[in-house]
Protein backbone atom coordinates (compact mmCIF):
# COMPACT_ATOMS: atom_id res chain seq x y z
CA UNK A 1 0.00 0.00 0.00
CA UNK A 2 1.31 3.42 -0.87
CA UNK A 3 2.01 5.80 2.00
CA UNK A 4 -0.01 8.99 1.82
CA UNK A 5 2.03 12.15 2.15
CA UNK A 6 0.36 14.98 4.12
CA UNK A 7 0.11 18.41 2.57
CA UNK A 8 2.95 20.51 3.90
CA UNK A 9 3.00 24.18 4.83
CA UNK A 10 6.43 24.56 3.25
CA UNK A 11 5.32 27.14 0.70
CA UNK A 12 3.89 29.40 3.40
CA UNK A 13 6.96 29.04 5.60
CA UNK A 14 9.25 29.68 2.65
CA UNK A 15 7.27 32.75 1.69
CA UNK A 16 7.52 34.18 5.19
CA UNK A 17 11.25 33.46 5.21
CA UNK A 18 11.75 35.38 1.98
CA UNK A 19 9.62 38.27 3.31
CA UNK A 20 11.76 38.52 6.41
CA UNK A 21 14.94 38.24 4.38
CA UNK A 22 13.82 41.12 2.19
CA UNK A 23 13.96 43.45 5.21
CA UNK A 24 17.43 42.33 6.25
CA UNK A 25 20.97 42.85 4.93
CA UNK A 26 21.21 39.06 4.81
CA UNK A 27 18.97 39.18 1.75
CA UNK A 28 21.97 40.18 -0.34
CA UNK A 29 23.57 36.76 0.24
CA UNK A 30 23.55 34.40 -2.71
CA UNK A 31 21.77 31.07 -2.32
CA UNK A 32 25.17 29.35 -2.30
CA UNK A 33 26.42 31.58 0.51
CA UNK A 34 23.26 30.96 2.51
CA UNK A 35 23.54 27.19 2.08
CA UNK A 36 27.19 27.22 3.09
CA UNK A 37 26.43 29.35 6.13
CA UNK A 38 23.62 27.02 7.24
CA UNK A 39 25.92 23.99 7.26
CA UNK A 40 28.66 25.85 9.06
CA UNK A 41 31.39 23.88 7.36
CA UNK A 42 31.40 25.33 3.85
CA UNK A 43 30.76 21.94 2.25
CA UNK A 44 28.03 23.29 -0.03
CA UNK A 45 27.52 24.18 -2.79
CA UNK A 46 28.64 20.95 -4.45
CA UNK A 47 28.59 20.54 -8.24
CA UNK A 48 28.50 17.00 -9.60
CA UNK A 49 28.67 15.92 -13.23
CA UNK A 50 26.30 13.14 -14.23
CA UNK A 51 24.26 12.27 -17.34
CA UNK A 52 20.93 12.57 -19.12
CA UNK A 53 18.89 9.89 -20.90
CA UNK A 54 21.08 10.10 -24.02
CA UNK A 55 24.25 9.71 -21.98
CA UNK A 56 25.42 13.31 -22.38
CA UNK A 57 27.16 14.92 -19.41
CA UNK A 58 25.00 17.16 -17.23
CA UNK A 59 26.19 19.15 -14.21
CA UNK A 60 24.00 19.97 -11.23
CA UNK A 61 24.79 22.09 -8.18
CA UNK A 62 23.54 20.97 -4.79
CA UNK A 63 22.99 23.75 -2.25
CA UNK A 64 22.32 21.23 0.52
CA UNK A 65 21.82 17.50 1.00
CA UNK A 66 18.63 16.29 -0.71
CA UNK A 67 15.90 15.42 1.79
CA UNK A 68 13.19 13.83 -0.42
CA UNK A 69 14.92 11.24 -2.56
CA UNK A 70 13.11 8.69 -4.73
CA UNK A 71 15.39 5.68 -5.26
CA UNK A 72 14.61 3.32 -8.12
CA UNK A 73 16.34 -0.03 -8.56
CA UNK A 74 18.32 -2.38 -6.32
CA UNK A 75 21.64 -0.57 -6.53
CA UNK A 76 20.06 2.83 -5.84
CA UNK A 77 18.21 1.55 -2.78
CA UNK A 78 21.12 -0.38 -1.31
CA UNK A 79 23.69 2.36 -1.90
CA UNK A 80 21.55 4.79 0.09
CA UNK A 81 21.30 2.26 2.93
CA UNK A 82 25.02 1.42 2.84
CA UNK A 83 25.80 5.13 3.24
CA UNK A 84 23.33 5.52 6.11
CA UNK A 85 21.01 7.74 4.06
CA UNK A 86 17.75 5.80 4.29
CA UNK A 87 16.06 8.67 6.18
CA UNK A 88 16.55 10.88 3.13
CA UNK A 89 14.37 8.57 0.99
CA UNK A 90 10.62 9.24 0.68
CA UNK A 91 9.88 6.32 -1.65
CA UNK A 92 11.73 3.44 -3.29
CA UNK A 93 10.95 1.10 -6.16
CA UNK A 94 12.35 -1.60 -8.40
CA UNK A 95 13.85 -4.48 -6.45
CA UNK A 96 14.61 -7.55 -8.53
CA UNK A 97 15.87 -9.49 -5.50
CA UNK A 98 15.57 -9.27 -1.72
CA UNK A 99 17.61 -6.61 0.05
CA UNK A 100 20.54 -8.15 1.92
CA UNK A 101 19.87 -9.11 5.53
CA UNK A 102 22.22 -6.51 7.00
CA UNK A 103 20.32 -3.74 5.16
CA UNK A 104 16.78 -4.80 6.05
CA UNK A 105 16.43 -2.36 8.93
CA UNK A 106 17.36 0.59 6.69
CA UNK A 107 15.13 -0.72 3.93
CA UNK A 108 12.11 -0.77 6.28
CA UNK A 109 12.36 3.04 6.47
CA UNK A 110 12.33 3.67 2.71
CA UNK A 111 8.60 3.42 1.89
CA UNK A 112 9.07 0.65 -0.68
CA UNK A 113 6.32 0.40 -3.31
CA UNK A 114 5.63 -3.10 -4.60
CA UNK A 115 2.88 -2.34 -7.11
CA UNK A 116 5.11 -1.10 -9.95
CA UNK A 117 8.79 -1.40 -10.85
CA UNK A 118 9.17 2.35 -11.37
CA UNK A 119 6.78 5.29 -10.99
CA UNK A 120 5.61 7.36 -13.94
CA UNK A 121 6.09 11.13 -14.15
CA UNK A 122 2.72 11.88 -12.60
CA UNK A 123 3.37 9.68 -9.58
CA UNK A 124 6.87 11.09 -9.26
CA UNK A 125 5.48 14.64 -9.25
CA UNK A 126 3.06 13.76 -6.45
CA UNK A 127 5.97 12.46 -4.38
CA UNK A 128 7.54 15.94 -4.51
CA UNK A 129 11.15 14.71 -4.68
CA UNK A 130 14.20 16.92 -4.54
CA UNK A 131 16.33 14.14 -6.05
CA UNK A 132 15.68 11.08 -8.25
CA UNK A 133 18.24 8.28 -8.21
CA UNK A 134 17.80 5.60 -10.87
CA UNK A 135 18.87 3.91 -14.12
CA UNK A 136 19.58 6.01 -17.19
CA UNK A 137 17.10 4.03 -19.29
CA UNK A 138 14.23 5.08 -17.01
CA UNK A 139 14.69 8.81 -17.60
CA UNK A 140 12.67 8.83 -20.81
CA UNK A 141 9.59 10.98 -21.24
CA UNK A 142 7.29 7.95 -20.95
CA UNK A 143 8.88 6.76 -17.71
CA UNK A 144 10.40 8.99 -15.00
CA UNK A 145 10.66 12.03 -17.27
CA UNK A 146 13.43 14.10 -18.80
CA UNK A 147 16.51 15.03 -16.76
CA UNK A 148 16.63 18.66 -17.94
CA UNK A 149 12.95 19.12 -17.13
CA UNK A 150 13.43 17.89 -13.57
CA UNK A 151 16.62 19.90 -13.10
CA UNK A 152 14.91 23.08 -14.29
CA UNK A 153 12.34 22.57 -11.52
CA UNK A 154 15.05 22.27 -8.90
CA UNK A 155 14.92 18.48 -8.71
CA UNK A 156 18.30 16.78 -8.89
CA UNK A 157 18.76 13.59 -10.88
CA UNK A 158 21.50 11.01 -10.57
CA UNK A 159 21.93 8.17 -13.05
CA UNK A 160 24.02 5.16 -12.12
CA UNK A 161 27.09 5.52 -14.36
CA UNK A 162 26.89 1.90 -15.48
CA UNK A 163 23.44 2.57 -16.94
CA UNK A 164 24.58 5.62 -18.93
CA UNK A 165 23.19 5.66 -22.46
CA UNK A 166 25.27 5.63 -25.62
CA UNK A 167 26.97 2.25 -25.35
CA UNK A 168 29.69 3.27 -22.89
CA UNK A 169 31.70 0.57 -21.09
CA UNK A 170 30.32 -0.50 -17.72
CA UNK A 171 33.14 -0.91 -15.22
CA UNK A 172 34.03 -1.42 -11.58
CA UNK A 173 35.47 2.11 -11.48
CA UNK A 174 32.08 3.55 -12.42
CA UNK A 175 30.52 1.91 -9.37
CA UNK A 176 33.16 3.43 -7.12
CA UNK A 177 32.65 6.85 -8.71
CA UNK A 178 28.91 6.79 -8.03
CA UNK A 179 29.38 5.97 -4.35
CA UNK A 180 31.96 8.74 -3.96
CA UNK A 181 29.71 11.23 -5.78
CA UNK A 182 26.78 10.41 -3.52
CA UNK A 183 29.11 10.87 -0.56
CA UNK A 184 29.83 14.41 -1.77
CA UNK A 185 26.17 15.15 -2.51
CA UNK A 186 25.02 14.13 0.98
CA UNK A 187 28.13 15.29 2.86
CA UNK A 188 29.01 11.77 4.00
CA UNK A 189 32.34 11.58 2.20
CA UNK A 190 34.01 9.65 5.02
CA UNK A 191 31.43 6.87 4.78
CA UNK A 192 31.64 6.79 0.99
CA UNK A 193 35.44 6.69 0.97
CA UNK A 194 35.46 3.94 3.62
CA UNK A 195 32.95 1.87 1.63
CA UNK A 196 34.91 2.24 -1.61
CA UNK A 197 38.18 1.44 0.18
CA UNK A 198 36.58 -1.71 1.59
CA UNK A 199 35.34 -2.69 -1.87
CA UNK A 200 38.71 -2.03 -3.50
CA UNK A 201 40.54 -4.01 -0.80
CA UNK A 202 38.21 -6.96 -1.20
CA UNK A 203 38.67 -6.92 -4.97
CA UNK A 204 42.46 -6.59 -4.66
CA UNK A 205 42.65 -9.45 -2.15
CA UNK A 206 40.52 -11.63 -4.39
CA UNK A 207 42.61 -10.72 -7.42
CA UNK A 208 45.80 -11.55 -5.52
CA UNK A 209 44.48 -15.02 -4.78
CA UNK A 210 43.71 -15.64 -8.45
CA UNK A 211 47.33 -15.16 -9.50
CA UNK A 212 48.78 -18.32 -11.00
CA UNK A 213 45.41 -20.01 -11.34
CA UNK A 214 44.75 -21.97 -14.56
CA UNK A 215 43.30 -19.87 -17.37
CA UNK A 216 39.51 -20.14 -17.63
CA UNK A 217 37.18 -19.38 -20.52
CA UNK A 218 33.84 -17.88 -19.54
CA UNK A 219 30.39 -17.01 -20.79
CA UNK A 220 27.95 -14.86 -18.82
CA UNK A 221 24.49 -15.35 -20.24
CA UNK A 222 20.89 -14.55 -19.40
CA UNK A 223 18.23 -16.85 -20.89
CA UNK A 224 15.20 -14.72 -21.76
CA UNK A 225 12.09 -15.88 -23.59
CA UNK A 226 13.78 -18.70 -25.48
CA UNK A 227 16.77 -16.52 -26.43
CA UNK A 228 20.02 -15.84 -24.64
CA UNK A 229 21.74 -12.52 -23.90
CA UNK A 230 25.53 -12.58 -23.71
CA UNK A 231 27.29 -10.17 -21.32
CA UNK A 232 30.37 -8.95 -23.18
CA UNK A 233 33.54 -7.11 -22.19
CA UNK A 234 31.75 -3.73 -21.98
CA UNK A 235 29.41 -4.95 -19.22
CA UNK A 236 30.13 -4.86 -15.50
CA UNK A 237 29.95 -8.67 -15.39
CA UNK A 238 32.41 -8.87 -18.27
CA UNK A 239 34.76 -6.41 -16.56
CA UNK A 240 34.67 -8.57 -13.43
CA UNK A 241 35.52 -11.70 -15.41
CA UNK A 242 38.37 -9.98 -17.24
CA UNK A 243 39.85 -8.37 -14.14
CA UNK A 244 39.77 -11.75 -12.38
CA UNK A 245 41.83 -13.34 -15.13
CA UNK A 246 39.04 -15.03 -17.06
CA UNK A 247 38.67 -14.91 -20.85
CA UNK A 248 35.25 -14.15 -22.31
CA UNK A 249 34.47 -16.51 -25.17
CA UNK A 250 32.41 -13.78 -26.85
CA UNK A 251 33.59 -10.34 -25.69
CA UNK A 252 31.35 -8.51 -28.17
CA UNK A 253 28.18 -9.09 -26.16
CA UNK A 254 24.65 -9.05 -27.55
CA UNK A 255 22.62 -12.11 -28.40
CA UNK A 256 24.24 -15.54 -28.37
CA UNK A 257 22.84 -18.56 -30.17
CA UNK A 258 22.99 -22.09 -28.79
CA UNK A 259 25.25 -23.00 -31.69
CA UNK A 260 27.69 -20.23 -30.78
CA UNK A 261 27.72 -21.32 -27.15
CA UNK A 262 28.41 -24.94 -28.09
CA UNK A 263 31.14 -23.92 -30.51
CA UNK A 264 32.88 -21.70 -27.95
CA UNK A 265 32.47 -24.36 -25.20
CA UNK A 266 33.46 -22.20 -22.16
CA UNK A 267 34.92 -23.76 -19.02
CA UNK A 268 32.41 -21.87 -16.88
CA UNK A 269 28.96 -20.46 -17.64
CA UNK A 270 27.44 -17.88 -15.31
CA UNK A 271 23.67 -17.61 -15.65
CA UNK A 272 22.09 -14.30 -14.66
CA UNK A 273 18.82 -14.40 -12.74
CA UNK A 274 16.30 -12.02 -11.16
CA UNK A 275 13.88 -12.99 -8.37
CA UNK A 276 11.24 -10.26 -8.13
CA UNK A 277 9.27 -9.60 -4.97
CA UNK A 278 6.95 -12.55 -4.39
CA UNK A 279 9.06 -14.94 -6.45
CA UNK A 280 10.69 -18.01 -4.95
CA UNK A 281 14.42 -17.28 -5.53
CA UNK A 282 15.32 -20.99 -5.53
CA UNK A 283 12.69 -21.71 -8.20
CA UNK A 284 13.89 -18.77 -10.33
CA UNK A 285 17.51 -19.95 -10.10
CA UNK A 286 16.52 -23.51 -10.99
CA UNK A 287 14.55 -22.30 -14.00
CA UNK A 288 17.38 -20.12 -15.30
CA UNK A 289 20.02 -22.81 -14.82
CA UNK A 290 17.71 -25.38 -16.37
CA UNK A 291 17.59 -23.35 -19.58
CA UNK A 292 21.21 -24.42 -20.01
CA UNK A 293 21.59 -27.69 -18.11
CA UNK A 294 18.31 -29.29 -19.25
CA UNK A 295 18.56 -28.39 -22.92
CA UNK A 296 19.62 -31.46 -25.01
CA UNK A 297 21.18 -29.10 -27.57
CA UNK A 298 23.64 -27.94 -24.88
CA UNK A 299 24.38 -31.32 -23.29
CA UNK A 300 27.82 -31.51 -24.91
CA UNK A 301 29.08 -28.37 -23.16
CA UNK A 302 32.04 -28.93 -20.85
CA UNK A 303 30.49 -26.64 -18.24
CA UNK A 304 27.33 -28.75 -18.21
CA UNK A 305 29.25 -32.03 -17.92
CA UNK A 306 31.51 -30.66 -15.17
CA UNK A 307 28.78 -28.99 -13.12
CA UNK A 308 30.13 -25.49 -13.77
CA UNK A 309 26.92 -23.78 -14.83
CA UNK A 310 26.48 -21.30 -11.98
CA UNK A 311 23.93 -18.63 -10.99
CA UNK A 312 24.76 -14.95 -10.51
CA UNK A 313 22.22 -12.37 -9.39
CA UNK A 314 21.60 -9.47 -11.76
CA UNK A 315 21.91 -6.96 -8.91
CA UNK A 316 25.46 -8.20 -8.25
CA UNK A 317 26.70 -7.63 -11.79
CA UNK A 318 24.59 -4.76 -13.16
CA UNK A 319 24.51 -1.27 -11.58
CA UNK A 320 25.61 -3.14 -8.48
CA UNK A 321 26.61 -0.34 -6.11
CA UNK A 322 27.77 -1.83 -2.81
CA UNK A 323 26.91 -5.31 -4.09
CA UNK A 324 29.87 -5.10 -6.46
CA UNK A 325 31.94 -7.08 -3.96
CA UNK A 326 29.32 -9.84 -3.95
CA UNK A 327 29.53 -10.06 -7.73
CA UNK A 328 33.32 -10.24 -7.59
CA UNK A 329 33.16 -13.06 -5.04
CA UNK A 330 30.62 -15.02 -7.09
CA UNK A 331 32.65 -14.72 -10.27
CA UNK A 332 35.95 -15.49 -8.51
CA UNK A 333 34.61 -18.57 -6.74
CA UNK A 334 33.07 -19.83 -9.97
CA UNK A 335 36.32 -19.38 -11.86
CA UNK A 336 38.50 -20.83 -9.10
CA UNK A 337 36.50 -23.29 -6.95
CA UNK A 338 39.25 -23.65 -4.35
CA UNK A 339 39.61 -19.91 -3.86
CA UNK A 340 39.16 -18.45 -0.38
CA UNK A 341 37.40 -15.08 -0.58
CA UNK A 342 37.71 -12.23 1.86
CA UNK A 343 33.97 -12.43 2.50
CA UNK A 344 33.62 -16.10 3.40
CA UNK A 345 37.14 -16.92 4.57
CA UNK A 346 36.49 -20.51 3.55
CA UNK A 347 36.96 -22.56 0.43
CA UNK A 348 33.99 -22.42 -1.89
Amino acid sequence: MKTKHPIRLGALVLGLTFLAAGCSPAASQTSSETAAASTGDGHYPVTVTNYNYAGDEVSYTYEKAPERVVAVYQGSIETMIALGLENHVVASYGLDNEVKAEWQDGFSKMNYQEDVFAPDKETMTLLQPDMILSWGSLFSEKNLGDVSSWNSKGVATYINSNTRGGGRPRTLENEYTDILNLGRIFDVEDKAEALVAEMRTSVEETLAQTQGQPAQTVAVVEPIGGGMTNYGADTLAGDMVTQLGGTLVNPDGGEMSKEDLVQSDPDVIFVVYMAYSGDDPAAVVAQQLGAITDDPALASLSAVKNGRVLPVMLGDVYAAGPRTVDGIHTIAEGLYPNLQTAETGAAA
